[in-house]
């Protein structure tokens, strides 16, 4: 008779375990995307050294689009010009938003004395308590904001996370749908040469 304890019965039952913890818990999905980008996958593809960011939507002085601090200010985009804008779309309860926090989290961290320099991480439920809340759990100090007027499809379409970074003329230079690793030297490098024009 053969025993149920076989190798291959026991693997069977983690890896169903594995999965229906991936299913229900956001956090464990979100480490699983992370290991992945560690890994090299889901770089976000800047231009290449000596190639020209080339504006995909450029914001006019007349649009008015709005984010509202955690203090209450209101941010206008558009009055941002001369600065390098970081935008991040997002929300707590999404994996690939929560994987990818680390690398933002980098990326600001060397940045964040930089005034040419604004980064805005969007929660796009508008529940500034529960995003300030994420933010002081995985101890980040990413500045956090939510929708204060209607944001552009061209901007935000119907996938999150959605980064944005417009350069210092308020032209859209990049825009990456999905799970991004933005501690990469070579986005490190986009910045720079950004900050830089």
């Amino acid at each position: 008779m053969k025993s149920w304890f076989s190798f291959s019965n026991i693997t069977s039952v983690i890896i169903l375990v594995f999965a229906a913890a991936l299913f229900f818990s956001p956090e464990l999905k979100g480490a699983v995307l992370r290991g992945l980008a560690e890994v090299g996958l889901f770089k976000p593809s800047v231009p290449e050294p000596g190639e020209e960011a080339k504006p995909i939507q450029t914001l006019d002085t007349a649009d008015e689009i709005l984010f509202k601090s955690a203090e209450g200010e209101l941010v206008n985009l558009s009055e941002l010009r001369n600065k390098v804008v970081f935008v991040n779309f997002w929300a707590t309860w999404c994996p690939p938003c929560i994987a990818e926090m680390p690398s933002i989290q980098e990326l600001y961290t060397a940045y964040k004395d930089n005034d040419q320099v604004v980064f805005l991480m969007v929660d796009v439920d508008n529940n500034l308590k529960r995003s300030v809340k994420f933010m002081k759990n995985g101890k980040y100090d990413l500045p956090v904001y939510t929708p204060a007027s209607p944001i552009p499809p061209a901007f935000l379409g119907s996938a999150i996370p959605t980064t944005l970074v417009l350069n210092k003329k308020g032209e859209v230079v990049f825009k990456h749908e999905g799970m991004g690793n933005y501690a990469a030297p070579e986005f490190g490098s986009f910045m720079d040469k950004l900050i830089a024009e």
